[in-house]
């Protein structure tokens, strides 16, 4: 029977029920499945060389005879070792493979076979450890350049290879071509049958790059159409015309707003009155005044007699929101309440019906604000703050209790982000950003110290508490990082909590010291940063919990251990936890790092507090991963383009799709029939991202 792309991999010889259950663990259940499962790497095995001329520094294939038969040793329980002895016409080689007991079975001696692998010299002997080896002749794995595969446990990358040659050489015919043949031409991209064969088995590198930048481009093009498509029918929503004028509210601030703070008004008076739905970010650096502008919008919701919801990250982050924007908004008659999983009973059975009766005019509040129970009479404004700790289905939830027309969004961010990520990012979102600190916010001034430096470091926080001021101390953990933050291993947690208790007994025993981490259940972390807001403790010492946070005017001093295992958009967000007040602010990155790059990447922290010139750095650096660990970005998981490396590519891949889209808004054309098909298994596969 001939195999097609929907032939089940457990029909193939090799793959049993029990394989190919291992098999879809990786998303692979059919042969044509496994021409999207993409390399991660590849291995150069052209190079075939003789014994006496194999490089030392890098892999090679070597031709050699099998002398005697393979001898195996049992050195302990676990661990035996079989050791081959082959020879070509210029030396031995002495062959060694641990845990490997079946080659004694598979290797005949007389026979000759091709090893891959690194030669290393020992006088005029040679000696490889667990070289790939094939008979001569019948090679299927060396002498090309072999794909490398993401795998999974009891999944080999030989199996996988197999799999995928079988699928290369007989499910590319009739493969179909997602991109319309005028981009294609216009971007110079190869044919889809080209680029799968080649990303899998190019003939050499120069085929892989064109295969490769295809793939790409179509990942990319594909992402970004639907981004567009999402963008136009979402600002083709009816929205409730709200009018204000951003000057009348201005009269109502302590300070004169920036010029960032006012363009960003401006833009949100213009959504509010355009007759739309508005969906706006604003990108603000850290402490550039978001809050204010949240506060102009909530004011001109009152102002038009309907109702704003404001949602942050955290209860503490909720308590100090309902308190700034009281203070904001009162005087101009904004009635503000705050609902929090903490108010219970009675009092949230009154609020509640506060709400539905329209006597609350700007409800702030953690993800209870979209519970069940919780009914506004007329829901006009949703705003989130720290966009990506929200998914965009919780700000869909929120949206939906605006009844039949749906509420305008405003969506508050202060990860500054690269421009061009920020377009594909929030590529659904009009963005407003605010480049500009408001007057009277101190600039940190930003040290690194090494080991050497950390009694006389350590002798200055004891000036800065004596001084009444407050101080962080910030440790990277683990555990707080798996999306990805460090270069190398975070200190677990049972090291960061023997710091911490270190600092309490022998180093500051009489001073008061909190500590905080992840794990903590939520109770007692917002119980401990409350004491550190309050001024009930001295030093608070914390994981990176503490980045989207808390406003502590009093704290001058942050302290970030292990400084070189941060990303640098993290860096300057905890760096943006102290200055918050009148006091001269300082912020100490401690490092023992003599790594080239890490003492760059610190360096261009100490010289700059611009966060989208530190963002555009950290790209550079270091790729995308410190702006969004994988689970937060509201992305889908992109399987070829590197937003970092790409960056190029996909500028191309963008302009393109909005170019189609503006002529064909719902893909109605036959010719982009396939793509539409495309776009809209992409959403359903990403439904939780794309509401």
């Amino acid at each position: 029977m001939p195999l097609t792309r929907e032939t089940p991999l457990t029909d193939l010889p090799g793959v049993g029920p029990a394989r190919g259950k291992k098999l879809e663990k990786l998303g692979l259940r059919t042969l044509g499945d496994t021409l999207n499962h993409l390399p991660q790497r590849y291995e150069d095995r052209r190079e075939c060389c003789a014994l006496q001329d194999a490089p030392q520094d890098r892999p090679c294939c070597v031709s050699a005879l099998v002398a005697e038969t393979p001898r195996i040793s049992y050195v302990r329980r676990g661990l035996s070792l079989v050791k081959v002895k082959a020879v070509d016409g210029t030396g031995t080689v002495y062959i060694t493979f641990f845990n490997q007991d079946y080659i004694r079975e598979v290797m005949r001696a007389g026979e000759s076979y091709v090893f891959y692998g690194v030669v290393e010299r020992q006088g005029n002997l040679f000696a490889m450890t667990n070289p790939v080896f094939e008979r001569e002749g019948a090679a299927r794995f060396t002498g090309l350049i072999m794909p490398v595969y993401p795998l999974t446990a009891g999944i080999s990358n030989n199996l996988l290879a197999g799999l995928t040659r079988r699928a290369v050489d007989e499910c590319l015919d009739g493969l179909p071509e997602v991109l319309p043949a005028q981009v294609r031409k216009a971007h110079k991209l190869c044919q889809t049958q080209f680029a799968r064969k080649n990303i899998h088995y190019p003939a050499d590198f120069e085929e892989l790059a064109i295969a490769r930048r295809r793939l790409v481009f179509e990942e990319l093009f594909v992402l970004t159409c639907g981004l567009a498509q999402l963008k136009d029918r979402r600002s083709a929503g009816k929205g409730r015309t709200l009018e204000s004028a951003p000057e009348d509210f201005a009269a109502l601030l302590p300070f004169a707003p920036t010029g960032a703070q006012r363009r960003a008004m401006e833009d949100i008076a213009a959504d509010l009155r355009s007759g739309k739905a508005m969906n706006r970010l604003v990108q603000g650096d850290v402490g550039s005044g978001k809050t204010a502008v949240a506060a102009f919008g909530a004011w001109t919701a009152a102002k038009n007699g309907v109702q704003c919801a404001l949602m942050a990250p955290t209860e503490l982050l909720a308590e100090q929101h309902a308190r700034t924007m009281e203070a904001l908004l009162a005087p101009a008659g904004v009635r503000a309440a705050l609902l929090t999983g903490s108010v219970k009973g009675t009092e949230k059975k009154a609020l509640l019906a506060a709400l539905a009766r329209g006597e609350i005019d700007l409800l702030v509040g953690t993800h209870a604000l979209f519970s069940q129970g919780v009914e506004y009479r007329d829901l006009g404004l949703v705003i989130a703050d720290e966009q990506h700790r929200f998914g965009v289905a919780q700000r869909a939830a929120l949206a939906e209790k605006g009844g039949a027309v749906p509420p305008h969004v405003l969506v508050m961010s202060a990860t500054p982000i690269p421009r061009t990520l920020a377009l594909i990012i929030y590529g659904d979102l009009d963005v407003s950003i605010m480049d500009e600190l408001p007057p009277g916010r101190t600039p940190v001034s930003t040290f690194t110290v090494g080991e050497d430096k950390r009694q006389r470091m350590y002798g200055f926080v004891r000036k800065q508490v004596g001084e009444g001021r407050q101080v962080y101390i910030v440790c990277p953990s683990v555990e707080e990082n798996s999306g990805g933050w460090e270069d190398g291993p975070g200190m677990d947690l049972k090291a960061v909590t023997a710091y911490a208790r270190q600092l309490q007994e022998q180093v500051f025993p009489d001073l008061r010291v909190g500590f905080v981490h992840g794990k903590l259940k939520s109770k007692d972390k917002e119980a401990v940063m409350a004491a550190f807001a309050g001024g009930t403790l001295d030093v608070l010492v914390s994981t990176t919990v503490i980045e989207v946070g808390v406003d502590v005017p009093n704290a001058s001093l942050m302290i970030i251990e292990n400084a070189d295992r941060f990303g640098l958009s993290q860096l300057h967000q905890l760096r943006g936890r102290v200055g918050r007040g009148k006091h001269q602010s300082w912020c100490v990155l401690v490092s023992s790092s003599r790594g080239e790059t890490a003492r760059e990447r610190l360096k261009a922290l100490c010289a700059t507090t611009d966060g989208f010139q530190i963002a555009e750095e950290d790209l550079r650096l270091r790729g995308p991963g410190d702006f969004f660990g994988k689970r937060q970005h509201g992305l889908p998981q992109l399987k070829v383009a590197d937003f970092a490396a790409d960056l190029e590519l996909l500028k191309e891949a963008r302009a393109a799709a909005e170019e189609l889209i503006a002529a064909d808004p719902e893909l109605k054309k036959p010719s982009h029939r396939l793509l539409k098909r495309r776009v809209r298994e992409l959403f359903e596969e990403n439904a939780e991202l794309f509401n």
